[in-house]
């Protein structure tokens, strides 16, 4: 019984795996449906090589920052307990490469491309797992003391702040930083619209991500015996909840009503599986809430161009998912208790202050050294042709 116990845990982690990374097409396909075509074969690359870094630089660095452990022993001994520590690193690294998909997001249309792998490799070696390895694995004793201070630790279920809010401090720097597209806020005070170039493209790409994110959320229980119905449903009203406030204040823009179930669920995260359903579908609607308020309040008052708005979505979103844990999941507004609004304030600041000086830290000194920012000849002819040297839809054919 054991043994079926240990391998039926490893197979149910690695079909979350699976769906989270699903997720990453998620990702390119809402970027290349809202950047202009020019861009579009850029954010397919992107996603798949920030992946594809965020796995070697986790597994060799990564994981053994957050979790004390490593994998350089043979393999008889990674095949123990039917390889669960193998799929566990694979579960944990598709957070991780959230990072980078995330802040692409931000930064797509006129970003260099190596030195974002660069700011990748050092985003998931060092700067993400230092802070997963403080709220998912006790380290430096962070947890004992908001414990000690407030009477619970910081909770923090599926990564509305280890993983989501991370994402989108990390951005809000590296996109100050890189500056705004070329032309979009003109001198004479008006701001040049880029409308999405694909909506199907965008719609496919937050339908996927929706999908996976039952593997985000409810695969985060670990293992069978702790899985819970709870965090599925919460996951599904906070999605909806979302989807109807975007839909709303978006005034039917497909882009807001597209966005709008990402943000509930980046916000569901943190008290999915301490909240009651309604309380998560209040949730879900004050993130969508926040998303088209705040994602219009950033591009047209305050000028930062974030493509995706990926602080608002996912920065915002998720410092509000840490909070909200705080508040839905007491028992006084229908959750199970156990957390505390005072430890979820605690925790979820030392998230956002920690993402932003390692957003201001790697992106600065890229922008001192070698440049993060494409020329303007580079911009202008779109990341497609410069980086990649073809188009997503060539004109002609050519022959050589």
């Amino acid at each position: 019984m054991e043994a079926l116990k240990q391998g039926t845990d490893a197979l149910f982690i690695l079909l979350g795996a699976i769906m989270v990374l699903t997720m990453h097409a998620g990702f390119a396909f809402l970027e290349l449906g809202t950047v202009r075509k020019k861009n579009q074969v850029n954010a397919l690359v992107k996603i798949l090589v920030d992946f594809s870094v965020s796995t070697v630089v986790y597994f060799v660095v990564g994981y053994t920052v957050a979790y004390g452990t490593h994998f350089f022993v043979g393999a008889e001994s990674l095949v123990q307990l039917s390889g669960y520590a193998l799929v566990k690193f694979f579960f944990l690294l598709t957070f991780a490469a959230a990072i980078p998909a995330i802040v692409s997001g931000g930064i797509a249309e006129r970003a260099k491309f190596w030195p974002q792998l660069m700011a990748t490799a050092v985003i998931v070696g060092f700067v993400y797992p230092f802070f997963e390895g403080i709220a998912w694995n006790q380290h430096f004793g962070v947890q004992g003391w908001i414990k000690a201070v407030t009477g619970e630790e910081f909770h923090d279920f599926a990564g509305s702040v280890v993983v989501h809010a991370m994402g989108g401090w990390i951005a809000l720097p590296a996109v100050i930083l890189l500056g705004s597209r070329a032309n979009r806020y003109r001198k004479d005070g008006a701001i040049s619209a880029h409308p999405p170039s694909n909506i199907p493209f965008l719609a496919l790409g937050a339908w996927i991500l929706v999908v996976g994110w039952f593997g985000f959320n409810v695969m985060s229980a670990q293992s069978v015996d702790k899985l819970s119905g709870l965090v599925a449903v919460n996951s599904l009203m906070a999605m909806v909840g979302g989807t109807l406030a975007a839909l709303v204040l978006g005034k039917n823009d497909p882009g807001f009503v597209h966005n709008g179930p990402l943000a509930g669920l980046v916000a569901v995260c943190a008290g999915s599986d301490l909240m009651h359903p309604l309380g998560a579908l209040v949730v879900g609607a004050v993130a969508g809430a926040i998303f088209v308020l705040m994602f219009t309040l950033t591009q047209n008052k305050w000028k930062i161009d974030d493509v995706l708005g990926v602080w608002p979505l996912h920065g915002l979103c998720g410092t509000w998912g840490g909070l909200a844990a705080g508040l839905f999941g007491s028992k006084a507004l229908g959750g199970l208790g156990g957390v505390s609004l005072s430890a979820q304030l605690i925790g979820t600041g030392l998230g956002v202050v920690w993402a932003l000086i390692g957003g201001v830290v790697v992106y600065g000194i890229l922008k001192q050294t070698v440049g993060i920012r494409l020329t303007q000849e580079e911009e202008f002819d779109g990341a497609d042709l410069s980086i990649h040297k073809i188009s997503a839809t060539p004109d002609r054919e050519v022959s050589w």
